[in-house]
């Protein structure tokens, strides 16, 4: 059985009568398999995920599991890294496809050449990157930890940081840095619509808007609070505030309610009619999907081993910095 290149999962016609829900349990226990999610997904992938996080938590859960297989529920990237952190463990994706408009903004041969440039230069990479481009950093980092990793470097030391220019952006504004910026974007955080988020909070001026770091500069400026997806849940149920207006990808909003379903989450307008605040690439990934992927154990994540060590050791230093940053 293979893959079909140009479709990127298993297309195999899955029984509609099927209850998925209780056929992925049953999977999950024959094959000793565990589904990590990112919040991003939809509701019912979460729904039957083992653990949905987000970057720094499902990294540091694909670094502890003990599960035969992964089955990741997210993008490449996130697959690739616990693949990278699991080299005797196998690894699946429902969709070889759903990749990340952040990540292919950072062609590594591209990046490699502009690292070339500045040797003097250490380089931090945001997780949304590349097995390759990891393997070109010094360190990575999430959302949820990069002001505590390029803290970690001396004032005195010049970084690159790669490839989001808007958390960049915000890490040097909270750091005092000036570090060199990669020109990547999210394509879901860089459409949010200052305009539509303005006639929004007037039209719920009680409401406080929770912004994901990577959108830009003019939107962060109108936050309340900024953070990761798991800094934004968590404000979210702690706060005092019934509503929210919410500047990250959609598929968050089905944990907020779910924890507190009492408040009122309004996801933030992109600056066009479409469904920009949902990430194409995410949506990829189903429950019929997820079935085949964990029922025929492909597609799988295969990775060079020389590239896999080198992409390994800026994650353990990203690790261990959360760690001792009590992350």
């Amino acid at each position: 059985m293979e893959i079909n290149s140009k479709e990127g999962w298993l297309d195999i016609s899955v029984d509609p009568t099927l209850d998925l829900f209780s056929e992925i349990q049953q999977l999950k226990k024959e094959k000793n398999a565990i589904v990590l999610a990112h919040y991003y997904q939809d509701a019912d992938i979460q729904n039957i995920a083992d653990f949905i996080g987000d970057s720094l938590g499902l990294a540091r859960k694909a670094q502890q599991t003990k599960a035969e297989m992964i089955v990741f529920a997210g993008v490449h990237f996130m697959a690739e890294t616990a693949k990278i952190l699991n080299p005797t463990r196998k690894v699946v994706i429902p969709d070889l496809l759903a990749g990340c408009s952040l990540s292919d903004s950072c062609p590594p041969t591209l990046f490699k050449k502009f690292k070339e440039k500045y040797p003097d230069h250490k380089v931090v990479s945001y997780i949304n990157c590349s097995a390759a481009v990891k393997a070109l950093s010094d360190v990575i980092c999430t959302s949820s930890n990069a002001v505590s990793v390029v803290n970690s470097f001396s004032k005195e030391q010049p970084l690159i940081f790669a490839p989001d220019k808007n958390l960049g952006r915000y890490v040097n504004k909270i750091t005092g840095r000036n570090m060199l910026l990669w020109d990547g974007v999210c394509m879901v955080h860089e459409l949010f619509s200052q305009e539509k988020i303005i006639k929004l909070k007037l039209r719920h001026p009680a409401a406080k808007l929770i912004a994901h770091p990577e959108c830009e500069e003019a939107v962060l400026q109108l936050a309340d609070m900024i953070g990761s997806t798991s800094e934004l849940l968590k404000f979210s149920q702690q706060d005092s505030s019934q509503e929210f207006i919410v500047a990250t990808e959609a598929g968050i909003l089905h944990q907020m309610i779910k924890n507190a379903p009492q408040k009122k989450f309004i996801p933030a307008p992109p600056n066009n009619n479409c469904a920009c605040n949902e990430c194409p690439h995410m949506k990829r990934n189903t429950l019929e999907k997820i079935y085949t992927c964990i029922k025929y154990e492909l597609p799988s994540i295969e990775m060079d081993e020389e590239l896999r060590t080198a992409a390994k050791k800026p994650i353990d230093k990203m690790l261990a910095i959360s760690m001792a940053a009590g992350l």
